[in-house]
């Protein structure tokens, strides 16, 4: 892959300038590749990537908790079925049920229909899971995905009828489809980012992993105390940060080194 650095704002007061990194997919790359390092699709075709702050479920560690299992009898009744996106039929009417449950959710116009429409047919959708109750024939969610059979499942975008929110129907659907890809062989089923305690709730599965910057890390406690660090002011580096090092890395820049999984040779 190309790296690319964009710089953002600076506080030459702190000696802070921060570059958002971009990856660029060379020939012959998968996009398991850079799923792998760290980044997430930054376009619906590929074709730019970002490094951030994301999850992802280690699928070969996951065993359903009590708490999975529960949620999973919550949703009892409604069937999740696996379509590729050459065969799903993207009707006006789901194209305007979605529309509406973005803007309930995440407010007007954040996901406006110009934007559904370049996620429907960028390959950054390959497969749709759709989501029905048995007893009525209604279709009450659907997930956009991305799939690398067998390395890696992307649980992009969720539209749910909030109708069912009292079933828990978001994480029965989330929970389903980490329990029903790990019972599918594959390794890694990958959530989306993590900045805000509000994201947590992704984290309640065996075998969670989140990027760091420079490793997938499985220690909780780390992924709390960034989330803890952002709801104050911040000043400096994190690595720079004695209490970071001291708490997860034994105060040893050498160990972050050595735990980093990103190379560049010249």
């Amino acid at each position: 892959m190309i790296l690319l650095f964009s710089e953002t704002k600076s506080d030459y007061s702190q000696y802070l300038y921060p570059y958002v990194i971009w990856a660029v997919p060379e020939l012959g790359e998968k996009p398991g590749d850079l799923f792998r390092q760290g980044f997430l699709p930054a376009s619906p075709q590929l074709d730019r990537w970002y490094l951030c702050r994301n999850l992802r479920v280690d699928l070969r560690r996951f065993k359903a908790s009590s708490e999975n299992r529960r949620i999973l009898r919550k949703g009892d009744g409604i069937a999740m079925e696996l379509i590729a996106r050459d065969r799903f039929d993207y009707t006006e009417g789901r194209r305007t049920a979605w529309k509406a449950y973005a803007d309930a959710r995440f407010g007007p116009d954040v996901m406006p229909l110009e934007r559904l429409d370049r996620l429907m047919r960028g390959p950054v959708i390959s497969h749709l899971l759709q989501f029905t109750d048995r007893a009525n024939g209604r279709e009450v969610g659907t997930v956009l995905m991305f799939l690398e059979e067998p390395a890696i499942a992307y649980y992009y975008y969720a539209f749910y009828d909030l109708e069912y929110s009292a079933r828990s129907l978001g994480m029965f659907m989330m929970t389903a489809a980490v329990d029903g890809f790990a019972r599918r062989g594959f390794a890694h089923f990958h959530q989306g980012t993590c900045y805000s305690r509000r994201a947590l709730y992704k984290t309640q599965f065996a075998g969670i992993q989140f990027f760091n910057g420079f490793r997938w890390s499985d220690n909780l406690d780390e992924l709390k105390f960034l989330l803890a660090r952002e709801e104050k002011p911040v000043s400096g580096h994190l690595l720079e940060m004695p209490e970071f090092q001291e708490a997860f890395y034994d105060s040893a820049v050498a160990k972050m080194a050595a735990a980093g999984h990103l190379r560049v040779r010249v």
